[in-house]
């Protein structure tokens, strides 16, 4: 478990000071495109950064399906990679994330500690006003879905720790103004993180195996070209 809260922690660092560095996210390869090599002495399935704008033509371009989403077909929180810590994903995350760490009493109580919201750039010193954001809002993804997914694998996502990038503890006030949008409805208003947003954006994406629609896909492209030195990594999500 503290293995995890360190790897966890450096991204949540990185994005606040290093736009244009991007953790792992994932996907493999649309037929007809060359893989990217696979990183010399990094895990299994981990590929070689990408370009954004490399990246982002990686991801097919599809019309969304919104019709029959609701929020409970993703499962969570689930009891979170240590069941017996007594905490669910959220509360795990939001302590990999803590730039300070909080106190934690029976039932996962969390007092004091301190986050930085890379959404917005703001200093968080109670952990109730913050929210675990789906980097890729769970209606985006219903509406990305090539063919439905299983419950397992909708839970799979929902509560996904095995990426550093899918899930990220933001100040409630950014997370609830980007609600389900994405890129092209939202961008986040510290400007310093919108290169790193767009790519963690496409690497959650080509992670799952979701589509971008066309509004979407032109946003990223605008993007991509401000973020000339921005990368991406990914590695495929497990099946479910």
């Amino acid at each position: 478990m503290i293995k995890n809260l360190l790897v966890r922690a450096l991204p949540a660092f990185a994005l606040a000071v290093l736009p244009a560095v991007v953790a792992p996210a994932a996907y493999a390869v649309p037929s007809g495109q060359r893989a990217a090599a696979p990183v010399a002495g990094g895990p299994a399935g981990v590929r070689a950064p990408l370009p954004l704008v490399e990246a982002i033509d990686r991801l097919p371009v599809a019309r969304e399906h919104r019709e029959g989403y609701q929020r409970t077909l993703y499962k969570h929180w689930n009891r979170g990679l240590n069941p017996s810590d007594g905490c669910d994903t959220r509360k795990e995350v939001i302590l990999a994330e803590a730039v300070e760490a909080p106190q934690v009493a029976a039932g996962c109580k969390l007092t004091g500690g301190t986050w930085r919201s890379a959404y917005d750039d703001t200093v968080v010193t109670d952990a109730a006003r913050l929210d675990v954001d789906h980097f890729v809002p769970l209606a985006e993804v219903y509406d990305s879905e090539p063919a439905p997914w299983t419950a397992a694998r909708r839970e799979a996502y929902a509560n996904d720790q095995d990426s550093p990038d899918t899930l990220i503890a933001v100040s409630a006030a950014s997370n609830r103004s980007k609600a389900d949008k994405d890129p092209a409805e939202w961008m986040p208003p510290n400007a310093a993180y919108r290169c790193t947003y767009a790519a963690t954006w496409v690497g959650t994406k080509l992670r799952w195996d979701l589509a971008v629609d066309t509004a979407e896909h032109q946003a990223l492209m605008e993007l991509a070209a401000q973020c000339p030195v921005t990368t991406v990594v990914y590695e495929p999500a497990p099946a479910v």
